[in-house]
């Protein structure tokens, strides 16, 4: 499947390094930049879980998607806490992993910094404060905000999320994006220092929207 995924890839004009373990992919990720890394959940090691958590604490910037032939809600909430940007499941059509591959690289922003009330976020090093409050996010729920804050003001529909972060419409429950603003709510909150001063509102028909407290 590594070889076969390696021509399909660079059939698609894409530069492709192929290993073929975990640890050969952190040297390899050591010696130079990747946009972005495939990864099969079942490697000899480290588990593809292990290495997108070591990815991402080494080279936020590297969007990694996990090929799975696990498909639970559990296993797939593991594989996005542990740093995948994306999960596929086996068996899959290339043309799939192909269009993931493509949202993913389009979610880089030109804007280094989106700041939308107290909350800043620093895009390249995937962290975010409220005020002198850091936030602590999984991946998907950084790339939730950073959506939301880039359309700050402007409601941002669950389709449209659903494009953005996973993909695509098909075989998703729209109820996971639900899921995850109630998560990004909660981090949001209240803290030690007093009320957060930003906040995700629903938009009745139009889907999210982040705003000001005081807007």
């Amino acid at each position: 499947m590594r070889e076969l995924l390696h021509r399909g890839l660079e059939a698609e004009g894409y530069a492709v390094t192929e290993v073929s373990s975990g640890m050969d992919a952190l040297i390899a990720l050591g010696s130079r930049s990747f946009d972005a890394a495939v990864i099969d959940v079942m490697l000899p090691g480290m588990s593809g879980f292990e290495l997108c958590r070591r990815i991402r604490e080494s080279t936020p910037a590297t969007h990694t998607l996990l090929l799975t032939a696990r498909n639970s809600i559990e296993d797939r909430v593991f594989g996005l806490d542990s740093g995948a940007d994306d999960y596929v499941t086996k068996p899959f059509a290339f043309a799939e992993l192909g269009a993931r591959i493509r949202a993913l690289l389009r979610r880089e922003s030109a804007e280094l910094v989106l700041t939308v009330g107290p909350l800043v976020m620093e895009i390249v090093s995937h962290s975010a404060a409220v005020g002198d409050r850091k936030l602590t996010l999984s991946p998907r729920e950084f790339d939730l905000l950073r959506l939301l804050a880039s359309q700050a003001g402007t409601p941002v529909s669950r389709e449209q999320i659903l494009k953005e972060l996973w993909g695509g419409t098909e075989n998703i429950d729209h109820n996971i994006v639900d899921q995850y603003v109630s998560y990004l709510r909660r981090k949001l909150g209240s803290g030690s220092t007093g009320p957060a001063g930003v906040e995700i509102r629903t938009v009745r028909g139009a889907g999210y929207q982040l705003v000001g407290s005081d807007a």
